[in-house]
């Protein structure tokens, strides 16, 4: 068998190799902007300031209770007639959907109509809800609740409306990191979102974000 002349063996080396490098240089790069996209954190729009409000077990849980845990806020009425019931469904299921780890992330539903929503009244929309134990329901007083609405996460709650709706609020999800920074807000009615809010919350927790 005739070989071929060393000429032509040399270029289909070289481009052989100069091939390969390309290759190796865009599985690198690849890499290296898959591990930024990994390493953008979430950025911080706030701190939650300090408050002392009433859990529906009666008991009194304040912003050092939930200091060095990941936690997620909502914000609903227990005769809300539209778009409550939808955000407890949601919050309902990132209970199944965060749940596990060492160090669960916790749920915080504050009530917005705090002259109606007593402790009493909150444990059995939380039974209805099927709420467990990481998934509080806090009460206080109107100003202590506009305090921390308005003040504190920045999102709207007005209890002075028409009869026919006499409470407006919002309708976010709040996402709160270990040292009570807030790190995102999403719509509560979104599924989309509320499914990026699960996956941003778990990455909060397991020192991803």
């Amino acid at each position: 068998m005739r070989r071929p002349p060393p000429r032509r063996r040399k270029r289909i080396t070289e481009r052989g190799r100069r091939a390969l490098d390309r290759a190796a240089f865009l599985a690198i790069a690849l890499l290296a902007a898959a591990a930024g996209c990994r390493r953008t954190a979430l950025p911080v729009l706030g701190s939650v300031p300090g408050f002392s409000l009433t859990e529906r077990s009666g008991r009194t849980v304040t912003a050092d209770d939930l200091a060095g845990h990941v936690w997620i806020a909502d914000f609903v009425f227990t005769r809300c007639p539209d778009f409550c019931p939808v955000l407890t469904s949601r919050m309902s299921r990132l209970q199944a959907r965060i749940a596990g780890g060492t160090d669960p992330i916790r749920l915080v539903s504050v009530s917005v109509d705090p002259a109606h929503d007593t402790p009493e009244i909150l444990r059995d929309y939380a039974t209805r809800a099927k709420a467990g134990p990481d998934w509080l329901f806090l009460t206080g007083t109107p100003g202590d609740i506009a305090a921390l609405l308005r003040g504190g996460f920045k999102v709207a709650w007005a209890d002075d409306g028409p009869p026919a709706s006499p409470i407006t609020h919002s309708d976010r999800f709040v996402l709160v990191d270990r040292e009570r920074r807030i790190r995102g807000y999403y719509h509560g009615t979104e599924e989309a979102d509320v499914e990026r809010l699960a996956r941003d919350a778990i990455a909060l927790r397991d020192g991803a974000a």
